[in-house]
């Protein structure tokens, strides 16, 4: 038998490696606040949200903006996207809106391509690079790293940028964002507050904390 030459075994090996090559999932589901990151939400009161609701066992619900605006941050929160009774599909709708401008796509898009209007992805923008979402009644995690534009006066020298990982895989990674997204408040100066979307779905959210970045 005649033996395969070191080109053709090393070929076969990447070609191993690339089916096996997917991102590897860090989970930072109950990640822990570190030192200098607000607290927006740990299950027991609404007093840093404008039109909050909390169910009773400490969940907070779709529909809430902090009370404080944010320049250059750091979000980590906590999603679930509630189950249909009898097992119906739902579309969890949602979002999480950076300064109520930039858009982080919450939906029940599990199992499906990415898309740029799909659980993950900075809507219209952008997909994310892989679809890590998990079905409803799964909780999921967003760790996003926000670069607010740079202004000089009221023109824009810098757009927006913006990184996420979600459920423990980086999706996007340092994305320029031009402008606002969908029904974003429009593009100015000015820091504004984080807004979680509520759009006809039951989605909760939990372990809602904030770390601002400094220049």
């Amino acid at each position: 038998m005649r033996k395969a030459s070191p080109i053709v075994l090393a070929m076969a090996a990447a070609l191993c490696l690339a089916a096996t090559d997917k991102p590897t999932p860090k989970p930072t589901l109950g990640a822990k606040p570190p030192k200098g990151a607000i607290v927006l939400f740990d299950g027991t009161d609404t007093s840093k949200w404008a039109n909050a609701k909390m169910t009773p066992d400490g969940l907070l619900m779709a529909g809430a903006r902090t009370k404080e605006a944010f320049g250059d941050c750091i979000i980590h929160l906590e999603f679930r996207i509630e189950p249909g009774k009898g097992g119906r599909h739902v579309s969890g709708n949602s979002g999480v809106y950076i300064q109520e401008r930039y858009e982080i796509q919450i939906l029940n898009t599990y199992g499906q391509p990415p898309s740029k209007g799909g659980c993950g992805a900075i809507y219209r923008v952008k997909a994310p690079d892989v679809n890590a979402a998990l079905p409803p009644g799964k909780w999921q995690s967003y760790d996003i790293t926000f670069h607010a534009p740079r202004w000089r006066g009221n023109k824009k020298i810098k757009n927006a940028r913006i990184s996420v990982i979600h459920n423990g895989i980086k999706v996007h990674d340092d994305v320029e964002v031009p402008n606002k997204t969908g029904h974003g408040k429009p593009e100015g100066p000015e820091p504004r507050p984080l807004y979680l979307q509520y759009h006809s779905s039951v989605v909760h959210f939990r372990n809602i904390w904030l770390l601002p970045l400094r220049d």
